[in-house]
């Protein structure tokens, strides 16, 4: 098991910037994809980004590309989310999620998940 814990989160303007941390502990991250979920308030959870245990093949939902980019460093157990230009849309919870093989989409897939972080960006 993969213990996962947010942080970075915070109140943002539009149009500002936010860097996500993810780190990882009770296992190492090598063989795992790692991707970034969000929950708005009244909405389901939402796939935002996910990439392979390498880190390539970065993958994201047509609403953040071009805005956010996802990393990891595997030396240090961690997952990274770079957002910029944010909008007020992207306000959520926001958590990591990793699982072992390839990468997916769905929440279902993965079996291991942090407690989340909240983003909120004023208009």
């Amino acid at each position: 098991q993969v213990q996962l814990v947010e942080s970075g989160g915070g109140l943002v303007q539009a149009g500002g910037s936010l860097r996500l941390s993810c780190a990882a502990s009770g296992r190492t991250l090598s063989n795992y994809a790692m991707a970034w979920f969000r929950q708005a308030p009244g909405k389901e959870r939402e796939f935002v980004t996910v990439v392979n245990w390498s880190g390539g093949y970065p993958y994201y939902a047509e609403s953040v590309k071009g805005r956010f980019a996802i990393s990891r460093d595997n030396a240090k157990n961690a997952v990274y989310l770079q957002m910029n230009n944010l909008k007020p849309e992207d306000t959520a919870v926001y958590y990591c999620a990793a699982r072992r093989g390839v990468p997916t989409l769905k929440g279902l897939d993965y079996d291991n998940w942090g407690q989340g972080t909240q983003v909120t960006v004023s208009s």
